[in-house]
């Protein structure tokens, strides 16, 4: 991305017909670290991985409770998640206030996708350089909606936003049948499985950057870190596509071919250089 003369603020419209702050933000999400969210018939949850600025500092926050039944995954900047989140339980408490009933999730993506694109309309304002994943169960069933800086929000089965996030939707669109049935565990493993293609080769999943929300009709809203994930890695690395099988599949692939190639016969020297020399002699 290059600045140009129609993007210094958000009303400012190019020949092309493009707002080029929203682009801008939206480029903001793809940096930012990746997060995946699946939903089966009675389940959803929200994967997430975290980053720290340094050694020295611990891992940031990726994954937010709004309410019993909501909570939502940021891909972008921090500071404007929290924001949106700080807004979304604000609009949760007024409705438990006024009907005393959780607000459905429908309204609540509403909501925040009408304040988003407030600042879209006006000079001075910038967009939100945030995308969001939000997970939710009400009266209707499982839910999970994504958001855009440009104030778009989708009703998606599964979806994975940040940096190197095509990787992770490549696989679950061809893992998309076996999601409404699967249990809770099973669900997990495909998050984690997910995630781990949006990681460098050189990168693993451990229990320190990797978050896991699980919201479901029976319980409340489900945060899990740390020593709660490790049992979902270990799982994951026992079962078929799992990183430990992958490298066990490629040692044992290597063996067998060094194998082959030691029982091979020695093939014998050519005799063409002497059948030159000969002809040469007569």
């Amino acid at each position: 991305m290059f600045r140009n003369q129609y993007d210094n603020d958000v009303a400012t419209w190019s020949p092309q017909g493009r707002l080029h702050q929203i682009e801008y933000a939206m480029e903001a999400v793809k940096q930012g670290s990746a997060t995946v969210g699946l939903k089966s018939k009675t389940h959803v949850i929200l994967v997430a991985l975290k980053r720290s600025t340094s050694d020295l500092s611990s891992y940031q926050k990726k994954i937010y409770p709004v309410d019993d039944h909501v909570g939502v995954s940021i891909a972008g900047l921090t500071a404007d998640g929290r924001l949106l989140c700080k807004f979304m339980r604000t609009e949760c408490l007024n409705s438990r206030y006024v009907f005393n009933s959780a607000l459905p999730v429908s309204r609540l993506v509403s909501s925040v996708g009408n304040k988003m694109q407030y600042c879209t309309q006006f000079y001075g304002r910038r967009p939100y350089g945030v995308g969001m994943l939000i997970a939710g169960y009400d009266l209707q069933g499982p839910h999970l909606y994504q958001t855009c800086p440009s104030s778009d929000y989708y009703d998606c089965k599964c979806m994975a936003i940040g940096a190197r996030s095509q990787s992770a939707r490549t696989y679950l669109e061809r893992k998309l049948d076996s999601f409404p049935d699967a249990s809770l565990d099973e669900l997990i493993g495909h998050g984690l499985l997910a995630l781990r293609e949006c990681l460098p080769s050189d990168s693993e999943l451990t229990s320190k950057n990797v978050s896991i929300c699980v919201v479901s009709a029976n319980k409340k809203l489900d945060i899990m870190d740390d020593d709660r994930v490790q049992p979902y890695l270990d799982q994951m690395d026992n079962t078929k596509g799992g990183r430990r099988q992958d490298q066990e599949e490629e040692q044992r692939a290597a063996d067998d071919m060094q194998t082959e190639q030691e029982g091979q016969p020695l093939e014998p020297p050519s005799d063409q250089g002497r059948t030159d020399e000969d002809s040469m002699e007569h």
